[in-house]
C-alpha cells in the first residue's frame, strides 16, 4: 500500500512539472515572437506604416528610411543598407538622426548635403550625399538619401577641362595678338615682317588642331561608334596612319615600318579606328630622336568571349617615366609640356585614343623605359569569325626574348617603309 502511494505520489509530481515546464516555454515563445528582428526591419516589412507608402518608397531611387518615435527603423531599403545608412536596426548617421529628431519635434522639411567616410575603404574617400527629412503621419519620420558622388565627379571633371580649355586656348590666341602687334612695329622691315608671319602661321595652325581635336574628342565621346560599324581592314588603317605622318618623319629622318599578320580586320567606325590609330602613330613620330624608327605591327590574340586584334606602335624615343604612365591618357596632360609645345601637341591625343578603344569594346596600353622607347598597344574585337591562325607564319611580332610585350623597343624586324626625300 505504502508502495503504491509512493508511486502515485511521484507521477502527480512528474506531471505537475511538466505542466509548469510546458507552460513557461509557452510563454517564452510568445514573448520572442514579439522581439524585433532583423528581418522585420528589412523592405518585406510594412507593419506601421500608412497605407500606400510602402508601394511609394519601394518605387523611390532614393535611399530610404523610416523611423518611429524611438529612432527605431521601421523600413530601410536595400541602397540604405548598401550605403551603410542602417546598422543593426538603427540610423548609423549622426547628422541624420539629430535631423530626424528635430523634424518630429516641429513638423519641418530639413535637407543638408554630408560628406560621409565610404565603407571598408580606410582611405578617406569621401561619400557626398544629399538627405531630405520629412514627418510622415504623427509618429513617423522619412528620411530620403541621394547619392551625389558620381555628379560631383563629373562637375569637377568638367570644371577641369574648362580651366584647361581656356589656358590651351589663351597661349596661342595671345601669342597671335603679340606677333600681329611685332609686325605691325617691323612694317619697314621684310625680313622681320616674314619672320614674325611665319611665327603666326604655327601659332593659328596649333590653335586650329586643338579645336579640331577638342571637336573630335566630343564627337567619340557622343556618338555610338557601332552606329556606322562596318568590317574595317587593319593593312588599310595602318597604310592611312603612315601617309598622316610620312612628312613630318621625313624632315626628321624617321623610317616608318610595318608588319604582323595580314588581312586582318576590326569590326567598327572606320573614321574614329583611323583617328586613334594616326594619333598613336604622330605621337610616335613626334617623341622619337632624328634618324630612328617606328614601328606598326598587327596580330590576332585569343582571349575568352572571341578573339581580338592588337595594334602595337613602337618608337625608339625618350619612354615614359612611370609615375607618368597612368596619367598620360587624361585630357591635356603631358609628359613634357616645353616638348609638346615645341611639337605642336594638344594633350588630346591620347583621350581620343582611348575613348574610341573603350567605345568599341576594347582597350589601349602602354609599355615604356626611359631613354629605350615605348610600344602603345590598341587592342580591338575582330571583325566576323575567328580565323585559324597558321603557327608557321603566325607567331610573334619581332624576335623573341627581349624586353616588352613586342620583345625590344627598337622596330627593327619589321619592314621599313621608305620616307619621302627631304628638301635642304
Amino acid at each position: 500500500m505504502d508502495v503504491n502511494a509512493a508511486v502515485a505520489a511521484a507521477a502527480a509530481i512528474g506531471g505537475a512539472c511538466t505542466g509548469v515546464i510546458a507552460m513557461l516555454a509557452f510563454r517564452w515563445s510568445e514573448r520572442d515572437q514579439k522581439k524585433p528582428t532583423r528581418t522585420s526591419l528589412r523592405p518585406d516589412s510594412n507593419a506601421a506604416l500608412p497605407p500606400g507608402v510602402d508601394t511609394v518608397l519601394s518605387v523611390l531611387s532614393s535611399s530610404a528610411v523610416v523611423l518611429d518615435e524611438s529612432d527605431s527603423v521601421v523600413k530601410a531599403s536595400s541602397a540604405a543598407y548598401a550605403l551603410g545608412l542602417v546598422r543593426g536596426g538603427r540610423l548609423a548617421v549622426d547628422a541624420m538622426l539629430n535631423m530626424a529628431r528635430d523634424t518630429r519635434r516641429d513638423g519641418e522639411i530639413r535637407q543638408v548635403e554630408l560628406d560621409l567616410p565610404r565603407r571598408g575603404t580606410g582611405r578617406g574617400e569621401a561619400l557626398a550625399v544629399s538627405a531630405r527629412v520629412a514627418p510622415l503621419g504623427s509618429r513617423l519620420v522619412l528620411l530620403l538619401v541621394e547619392d551625389l558622388t558620381e555628379a560631383r565627379r563629373i562637375e569637377a571633371v568638367r570644371r577641369d577641362f574648362v580651366a584647361n580649355v581656356s589656358h590651351e586656348l589663351k597661349t596661342p590666341v595671345g601669342a597671335l595678338s603679340l606677333l600681329s602687334e611685332a609686325v605691325l612695329d617691323a612694317s619697314d622691315d621684310p625680313e622681320a615682317v616674314e619672320r614674325f608671319a611665319g611665327r603666326m602661321q604655327i601659332e593659328a595652325t596649333r590653335l586650329t588642331n586643338l579645336v579640331q581635336e577638342m571637336i573630335d574628342l566630343s564627337r567619340v565621346q557622343n556618338d555610338d561608334p557601332l552606329e556606322d560599324a562596318e568590317p574595317v581592314r587593319v593593312d588599310e588603317l595602318v597604310a592611312e596612319a603612315i601617309d598622316r605622318c610620312r612628312q613630318q618623319a621625313g624632315s626628321k629622318q624617321i623610317t616608318m615600318a610595318a608588319g604582323g599578320t595580314a588581312e586582318l580586320r576590326i569590326w567598327g567606325n572606320r573614321g574614329q579606328l583611323a583617328a586613334a590609330l594616326g594619333n598613336l602613330v604622330e605621337n610616335a613620330v613626334n617623341y622619337s630622336p632624328a634618324r630612328t624608327r617606328v614601328g606598326i605591327a598587327a596580330r590576332r590574340v585569343s582571349v575568352p568571349g572571341g578573339d581580338q586584334i592588337e595594334i602595337a606602335v613602337t618608337d625608339q624615343g625618350i619612354g615614359i617615366s612611370e609615375k607618368d604612365r597612368e596619367r598620360v591618357f587624361e585630357r591635356f596632360y603631358r609628359v613634357d609640356p616645353a616638348r609638346s609645345r615645341a611639337t605642336g601637341g594638344t594633350g588630346l591625343g591620347l583621350a581620343i585614343v582611348k575613348h574610341v578603344a573603350a567605345s568599341h569594346g576594347g582597350e589601349v596600353t602602354v609599355w615604356s623605359s626611359e631613354g629605350q622607347g615605348s610600344t602603345f598597344t590598341l587592342r580591338l574585337p575582330e571583325a566576323g569569325p575567328a580565323r585559324e591562325r597558321d603557327r608557321s607564319s603566325g607567331g610573334p611580332l619581332v624576335a623573341d626574348g627581349d624586353e616588352g610585350p613586342y620583345g625590344p623597343a627598337h622596330p627593327d624586324t619589321l619592314e621599313p617603309i621608305p620616307a619621302p626625300e627631304v628638301l635642304p
